[in-house]
């Protein structure tokens, strides 16, 4: 690996053209169905750019987002840190690529990781409000889309763009490079991208933790045909890869997915009908838990999935500027072998869907959006009776979103909405023990659909020298779903006892009424020039309370954060930093434990070397410099899991 990143760092620095590198345009909101201007949705869209997705330097897409107000992450292992939003995670929050899910299993464990691994990616957004009714009830949290174009979606300016990337980490003995490269051919465009990363057990405040390495490398390749006036459709073929210990636990997970992918938009002209864009996936996914010591297979998880989604693009309609409809299906074939089959049973689910979305202007100053969809879910499994069960629901959810421009400088946005949501398998047919996050889970097959009534607000303010943006949301949820810490522990034939004297907790799945609410923000302000740089003050902040109706906590909560810190941008030079605090999570839930606050400093330097090539950059990249001792909260082994020391990181980029 080592010879490896020599001779990518060798390569990219022989790059010596001017050419403009593969760069993401105009930024607009794809997973909206109507793509936009995110200055134009009533609620804040959050994005991430490829310039900051590799400077994070993270496995895992929760670890690019890691710095959005209102977004944390599982942060089970290096390999597995599913997004939480708002306090949501797993099944209320849905991972997508370029508008497609995921197709994997990390909503059964959070010691399951989501195969999409960002250093593929061009960018990521963060959608909430009416948009996200597109893609279903799991998206009752917020969507999260890997936005990597692996099924080209335009056509190239030139025959041929390249960015390569190489970095190495002080913590882990970390290494990655990673590839993308766009090109055309008459009337073909063509994509292609791989990464590779090996890191070793990272270090801690208080020692190198165990189990906590973590390998992958995956690749893929697509093209489309673009044809008539705005016309295409296009494939690719996707492989990930990856093989990460549980810090945890003394096991460690060998992951694997191949992935087909389909997307097709014809340009319908100007009648009613816009556009008609139509598409899809479908994957097989497998990982292992494998004991190291003799090499068994103690479970492996296994899934087959297909998502299928057309949707139709209105021209103009009256005083409606833009509507669309469409339809969804999606199959589910899930499956446990070894262990993992005293987990949870073969399972099978089927959704049909039907959504529409709408925007209306009203006069200059007002932007309204709608949307509303109904679907139905069937479930089939067997519960811890034994009993064959088969579960239907069919959740309805819409919401309304408005945008008034009181101002040129300032904007105002309101949002209410009602989202429903059918349990999943994992909430209905849990069974026993799951070794992963040593835990003993006992679903309910009598579950009742989940429904959340919010409200939110916003504001945006852009004046000369400040830029803010901040939202106050609340969330009232009838029937909320969770996994229960019950204060007892057990073994693995389900014998369990008060306290911890046996190795598994044991986690019953229940639902009751519940209160979310939070805030969360951010601003820049421009302090002035220093020669041909600007020098910026950052600030953020955003918070999260989560109660049940009993008046008790609800768990894993992520804590509120506060922040700020200085920038220095030019054409040559960048430099800044990022002091974030992290506060205790001690209202905490029945059998679960207080997590301290903690202090994050952070620090870059980045250095473009040559004026005729700007696209040759080299960063320094500083994590924790305090070395603090890091706990997350959200986590469910934070107690034996501290997150990575002080880390110096080394990024290399270039284009072509």
């Amino acid at each position: 690996m080592q010879r490896s990143l020599l001779f990518a760092t060798a390569a990219f620095a022989a790059l010596s053209t001017a050419a403009q590198a593969t760069e993401i345009e105009t930024v607009v909101v794809t997973a909206s169905p109507i793509a936009g201007n995110p200055d134009r949705f009533a609620t804040i869209i959050g994005q991430v750019s490829r310039d900051d997705i590799l400077k994070a330097g993270g496995a895992t897409v929760a670890d690019a987002l890691a710095n959005m107000p209102g977004v944390n992450g599982t942060s089970f292992a290096a390999g597995a840190s599913r997004p939480v939003i708002r306090g949501f995670d797993s099944n209320r929050v849905r991972v997508l690529e370029d508008d497609i899910g995921s197709f994997d299993v990390s909503d059964v464990g959070p010691d399951h990781g989501v195969p999409i691994d960002p250093l593929s990616a061009q960018s990521i957004e963060v959608v909430r409000g009416a948009a996200t009714l597109r893609y279903g009830s799991q998206a009752i949290g917020g969507v999260v889309n890997v936005i990597n174009n692996r099924v080209p979606s335009k056509m190239p300016s030139g025959d041929f763009a390249a960015e390569g990337s190489a970095a190495y980490n002080s913590s882990g003995n970390g290494r990655q490079v990673s590839l993308l490269a766009d090109a055309k051919a008459g009337d073909f465009a063509f994509h292609a991208d791989g990464f590779l990363r090996r890191a070793e057990n990272y270090d801690t405040p208080l020692g190198t933790l165990p189990n906590s390495f973590i390998r992958g490398d995956g690749f893929s390749l697509g093209s489309s045909y673009f044809f008539g006036d705005n016309s295409r459709t296009g494939a690719a073929i996707v492989h990930y890869d990856a093989r990460y210990g549980i810090p945890s636990d003394v096991t460690y997970i060998s992951e694997m997915q191949t992935k087909a992918l389909t997307r097709t938009s014809l340009d319908l002209g100007d009648g009613l009908f816009k556009t008609l864009n139509v598409d899809g996936g479908y994957a097989t996914y497998q990982h292992s838990e494998i004991d190291p010591t003799t090499g068994t297979i103690a479970a492996t998880f296994k899934n087959k999935e297909w998502d299928l989604r057309a949707e139709s693009v209105l021209n103009a309609i009256g005083p409606f500027s833009a509507t669309s409809f469409g339809l969804q299906f999606q199959h589910r074939n899930f499956s446990a072998l070894g262990a993992a089959a005293d987990y949870l049973s073969p399972t099978r689910t089927s959704t049909q869907a039907a959504f529409v979305f709408t925007e209306l202007p009203i006069g200059d100053r007002i932007h309204v959006q709608a949307g509303a969809r109904i679907e139905h879910i069937s479930i089939a499994g067997i519960p811890a009776s034994n009993i064959p069960t088969t579960r239907d629901f069919t959740p309805v959810s819409g919401a309304i979103g408005a945008l008034f421009d009181v101002t040129d400088a300032v904007k105002i946005g309101v949002t209410v909405s009602t989202a429903a949501r059918a349990p999943a398998q994992t909430e209905l047919f849990a069974r026993g023990p799951h070794d992963g996050p040593a835990t003993f889970e006992t679903g309910d097959p009598t579950l009742k659909i989940e429904r959340a009534n919010s409200l939110e607000g916003t504001l945006r303010l852009n004046l000369n020298h400040i830029s803010l943006e901040g939202a106050v949301w609340s969330s009232w949820f009838d029937n909320f779903i969770y996994g229960a810490l019950t204060g007892r522990t057990c073994d693995e034939s389900g014998f369990c006892l008060p306290g911890n004297t046996l190795g598994l907790k044991e986690l019953n799945y229940a639902q009751q009424g519940a209160h979310f609410w939070g805030l969360e923000g951010k601003a820049a302000i421009g302090l002035g020039n220093v020669g041909d740089g600007a020098i910026q003050a950052d600030l953020l902040a955003d918070m999260v309370r989560a109660t049940f109706s009993d008046g008790t906590y609800v768990p894993r909560v992520s804590p509120w954060r506060a922040g700020g810190g200085l920038s220095f941008d030019s054409d040559r030079f960048d430099a800044g930093f990022m002091l974030l605090y992290v506060g205790a999570r001690t209202d905490v839930a029945f059998a679960e434990t207080p997590t301290d606050g903690y202090v994050s400093l952070d620090a870059n330097l980045s250095w473009k070397p040559f004026p005729s090539n700007p696209d040759l950059e080299l960063s320094l990249i500083a994590h924790n410099l305090t070395d603090d001792v890091q706990r997350n909260a959200v986590a469910l082994n934070k107690d034996v899991v501290i997150l990575p020391g002080r880390d110096i990181r080394l990024v290399l980029r270039a284009a072509l």
